[in-house]
């Protein structure tokens, strides 16, 4: 009972700590998946409706992926280094690296996307807005 007791003390005090900022307009189709060597592979057409966003996030390990409808903006946690990407381009993000993925024009974006994660961590993990004006 101490334990439990604990746990809801602790979620209380640090739930308004920092709060991740939600996807909006995204939806996804797992194409493939399998392990190998101490990773997860897994292969993702993701669909960003127009004005949608990934929210702030990060990947435990490296996602590839081809822009292959409209126009990604990426967004670094420092606020101001942004990568547009249009159709046909690839895109490589490192582990670790805070950002957002936003949708800017009037039609819906769509990455195919391959993640390479350490065996059995989530495709990505939220983040709070680091302090940008937008999201």
């Amino acid at each position: 009972m101490r334990i439990v007791s604990a746990v809801v003390a602790a979620l209380l005090l640090f739930s308004g700590v920092a709060s991740a900022t939600p996807s909006r307009g995204v939806t996804a189709r797992e194409i493939a998946k399998w392990s190998a060597a101490g990773n997860d592979y897994v292969i993702r057409e993701i669909t960003v409706a127009a004005g949608g966003s990934t929210g702030w996030h990060h990947h435990d390990g490296t996602l590839y992926a081809v822009v292959k409808k409209d126009v990604l903006t990426r967004t670094m946690s420092d606020c101001t280094t942004s990568f547009v990407h249009h159709r046909g381009d690839t895109v490589i993000e490192e582990p670790h690296h805070v950002h957002i993925g936003r949708n800017l024009g009037t039609e819906p974006m769509v990455l195919q996307v391959l993640y390479v994660n350490p065996a059995g961590t989530p495709l990505s993990r939220d983040e709070p807005n680091p302090g940008c004006s937008f999201e």
